[in-house]
């Protein structure tokens, strides 16, 4: 097993000791850690309340060295998160380091979900609607996620 391998069995272990609640990720399959899948409930009090998000993670053979790529499956109405489900976070990009954990990733993602960054948008339309007009913005993110986040 190389060091890739052995760092994201660690992830593994790391999830399932201290899960957090409202997120689950795994593998796949058995046969391939590399590829995972999560979801993520949405947190109370926010738009994406009630509904659950699913999101593919791809760790590259050199992580922990690089980020894996995350990515949104279910659409999500959100000014840091394009429609075909690319992340706008700092640690997918040029913050990543080595000492973080997929916990913490997983966490930084949530927290997006209740304070998104609209001075950093990938959808520049919503990132003006919510500085502009914070309830229309929060009544069509919760119309996306009755429409596209599975209960």
């Amino acid at each position: 097993m190389n060091a890739c391998d052995r760092r994201i069995q660690k992830e593994l272990i790391d999830l399932k000791k201290n899960p957090i609640p409202g997120i689950h990720a795994s593998p796949k399959s058995d046969s391939d850690l590399h590829e995972w899948e999560a979801t993520i409930e949405g947190p109370a009090d926010s738009p994406y309340e009630g509904g659950t998000f699913c999101i593919d993670i791809s760790f590259p053979p050199s992580f922990p060295f690089r980020p894996p790529k995350v990515r949104f499956r279910t659409k999500i109405y959100h000014c840091n998160i394009t429609r075909s489900g690319i992340i706008c976070l700092d640690i997918l990009k040029g913050q990543w380091s080595p000492v973080l954990t997929l916990n913490k990733l997983l966490l930084s993602i949530l927290a997006l979900l209740t304070d998104p960054n609209p001075s950093d948008p990938l959808v520049p339309e919503v990132a003006n609607l919510l500085r502009s007009d914070k309830a229309s913005h929060d009544a069509n993110a919760r119309e996306w996620t009755a429409r596209y986040a599975k209960k």
